[in-house]
């Protein structure tokens, strides 16, 4: 989906009134109030953040095939130069708020203001650091008096997000903390200091795997991590209140009105329909209607429309109604069967083939539960020998392939291709790809090149970061 965010006016005169955006703006506002409610920003940040998920995913999931685009030869599609300055905006505008939050929250004492800006920090600043690699954190939120911050090198951003999160558990973990947080201004967990818990040990685990091509990778940290973050699908980092409407519902509704996007890519169609794997997935008819040829069709990247542009559904997208694209579904920050997987992967390269295993299964069952998928199904699913391997014939190439189905929309994705090398069964190129291999990070945006262009790093969207070299 090509259209960003249009945050409707209640969210725009919440940012107006409690926002300061002291690295992005350089006037003050004499209208503003000099010092927002601390309330105010934690329903601001906790509204925003998962809203930062879907504006880094309206990229990342066309690098993934997730998505494709209609048009041939789109740029997103085919790795072409692009203009981030959305997603850079929204995290920037969310860090600041939670730099005011977790300021605030130290001088009233407010120790699970503090924990929650801690987490949502690492939140936040881990997204835009999967994008950009090196980012201004250290020197971003010291006002006018420094409009052109230095860059953190990529790694050094990487720490603090572990450290900040180390930082929430401890906070949240405090007595005074348990009922401190405003219910109805907690968009994400309704102020229940133990979900805060276990989402940072989540997007903590989520860290500690991720650097798996590295010499840091500890696989019982990633596990110890895990052991403390969620355990059913009723944990999950989520939002299901909105101004309007969800905004993948947006592109569904877009579809329908004939502009044209959001279509499914080919390669996810396929990983789906039994095309590659040789197993109908019965998550599919929960994201897309069949077509009008009674099948499900994706979009080759960079091909565009196969025959007939319309929407008869000649080929799959995003439909109005269905689970991710439904007015009131949740937009997602991290989810539970994603843990699943991330233990699966963890216990595999610790040698636990049992815990592996059962972590495997169980991330299949709770992806599928949460797209309300029929038992039945469920159970079809996973009594075919292609699902159903045995933990003596496991792989990390299997468990890969069920996490990619149901991290669906997620930016986390990009990150596993980039450490899996885009190792995914026959996972190819765009069509006319603008590039002669794979993309492995984000262009900076224009607003940064034009305002802090002397320290923005050179660079090309074929570099490695520095835990996936």
């Amino acid at each position: 989906m090509k259209n960003y965010l249009k945050i409707s006016y209640s969210i725009l005169l919440m940012v107006i009134l409690f926002s300061c955006k002291k690295y992005l703006d350089i006037n003050t506002n004499p209208n503003s109030a000099p010092e927002p409610p601390i309330a105010g920003l934690l329903a601001n940040t906790t509204h925003l953040t998962p809203y930062n998920v879907f504006s880094v995913s309206n990229l990342t999931s066309y690098y993934v095939q997730y998505l494709a685009s209609p048009t041939q030869g789109s740029t997103a599609d085919t790795y072409q130069q692009s203009d981030p300055t959305g997603s850079w905006g929204g995290i920037y505008n969310v860090l600041t708020d939670l730099y005011d939050m977790r300021r605030f929250g130290q001088e009233k004492n407010l120790t699970a203001y503090q924990g929650v800006a801690d987490i949502l920090m690492a939140c936040n600043l881990s997204m835009g650091n999967n994008l950009w690699g090196d980012m201004p954190f250290s020197q971003a939120f010291i006002g006018v008096s420094n409009l052109a911050p230095k860059y953190d090198k990529d790694k050094d951003i990487y720490d603090t997000c572990i450290a900040l999160l180390d930082k929430g558990i401890a906070l949240m973990q405090k007595p005074e903390s348990k009922n401190q947080l405003d219910k109805p201004s907690d968009f994400i967990h309704a102020g229940d200091a133990n979900a805060w818990i276990k989402t940072a040990y989540a997007l903590k685990a989520r860290l500690l795997n991720q650097v798996s091509k590295t010499p840091q990778y500890n696989a019982k940290a990633v596990l110890a991590a895990v052991d403390n973050a969620y355990t059913t699908n009723g944990d999950d980092a989520q939002i299901t209140q909105f101004d309007l409407r969800n905004p993948w519902a947006q592109a569904a509704i877009n579809n329908k009105n004939l502009l044209l996007d959001a279509w499914l890519g080919a390669y996810f169609v396929n990983a789906t329909n039994a095309n590659i794997y040789g197993v109908f997935d019965p998550r599919l008819p929960q994201i897309t209607f069949p077509t009008m040829f009674n099948d499900y069709r994706g979009t080759p990247n960079g091909a565009g429309f196969q025959g007939v542009r319309n929407t008869d559904h000649a080929q799959s997208y995003l439909d109005v109604g269905k689970w991710y694209s439904n007015t009131n579904s949740p937009l997602l920050v991290i989810i539970n069967s994603e843990v699943r997987f991330i233990e699966a992967e963890a216990a595999f390269r610790d040698g636990n083939m049992p815990r592996a295993y059962t972590a495997y299964i169980a991330g299949i069952t709770a992806s599928m539960q949460k797209l309300n998928v029929p038992q039945d199904s469920i159970t079809k699913y996973l009594a075919n020998p292609i699902v159903s391997v045995g933990e003596n014939n496991l792989t990390l190439k299997l468990i890969m392939k069920e996490k990619y189905v149901a991290c669906f929309l997620l930016p986390v994705t990009w990150v596993d291709m980039r450490r899996f090398d885009f190792n995914y069964k026959n996972f190819a190129l765009p069509v006319g790809a603008s590039l002669p291999t794979y993309i492995r990070r984000a262009d900076y945006p224009s607003t940064e090149t034009t305002r802090n262009g002397g320290n923005v790093p050179a660079y090309l969207r074929t570099d490695h970061l520095w835990w996936d070299k």
